[in-house]
């Protein structure tokens, strides 16, 4: 990059604030390779959504290509979820170590499961994985208090869980959003208040989202569900390379008294 702007420094690979965790809901191999050729700098969590993992003919390939590039491949919750209902999660388990996967998220927002049994999950995945942990439900009917949210997180990281995974979708309309996407700061705060910022995941899919949680907490948030083709958009925002984040960029500037 040109060093005449004054931008914030954020932190290099391998870092442990202001990571982008990637939704893959079915990327064809050559594109995923195009993509981590181009932006590797910007990604460090590879999720694939849901179940396509399983469905995927071109696994093996997409794992090795994310080994290489030294991003950290994690296995959808959903998918995990189902294994659970029908008594096969240590099956699950057994064949995402096999695949290669080094990350599972453990959720419990599609099959009824209760904290105790997600918390348990947790408990024995962590000893094989990097555990994201979601909290939030993925139906906008479905509704967690703040405070529960925040005793949920507090049982997962004592579980075993590395990071938190604050709901929101592909949709960008539940878990930390309302039916038309935008945050709701009480379930945001109470994530924060129970895993803080360095340990939670903001799921923001849409652009809107990423600036908002940018503009509130700084470049340095970490952020979930992000679509491969908006890594370098996404780095923009973060630099405040984007009108929808140059003021906040500029007014740091001033205050600290760097040149703009």
């Amino acid at each position: 990059m040109p060093d005449f702007l004054g931008l914030p420094d954020l932190p290099q690979k391998p870092r442990t604030r202001g990571m982008t965790h990637v939704l893959d809901k079915g990327i064809p191999v050559a594109a995923m390779a195009d993509h981590l050729a181009s932006h590797v700098d910007f990604v460090d969590v590879w999720k694939f959504g849901w179940g396509t993992a399983y469905a995927e003919r071109h696994l093996a390939k997409k794992i090795e290509l994310l080994r290489s590039h030294g991003v950290t491949a994690c296995l959808g919750g959903t998918l995990l979820e189902i294994a659970w209902a029908q008594g096969k999660s240590e099956a699950c388990l057994d064949w995402a170590s096999g695949v290669g996967f080094e990350g599972v998220e453990v959720s419990r927002g599609t099959v009824p499961m209760g904290t105790d049994e997600k918390q348990e999950l947790i408990a024995v995945a962590a000893q094989r994985f990097t555990v994201f942990a979601e909290t939030g439900y993925k139906s906008a009917d479905r509704i967690l208090l703040a405070a529960e949210w925040h005793q949920e997180i507090m049982g997962d990281l004592e579980a075993g869980a590395r990071f938190i995974v604050a709901e929101g979708r592909e949709s960008g309309t539940v878990g930390v959003y309302d039916a038309d996407g935008k945050p709701r700061p009480d379930i945001i705060d109470a994530a924060i208040r129970g895993a803080g910022l360095a340990r939670t995941f903001f799921e923001a899919p849409r652009k809107d989202q990423q600036a908002w949680f940018i503009n509130m907490h700084g470049p340095e948030v970490n952020l979930g569900n992000v679509a491969p083709d908006d890594l370098l958009p996404l780095q923009t925002l973060r630099l405040g390379l984007r009108a929808d984040t140059a003021l906040r960029n500029l007014a740091e500037q001033l205050s600290t008294g760097q040149p703009t």
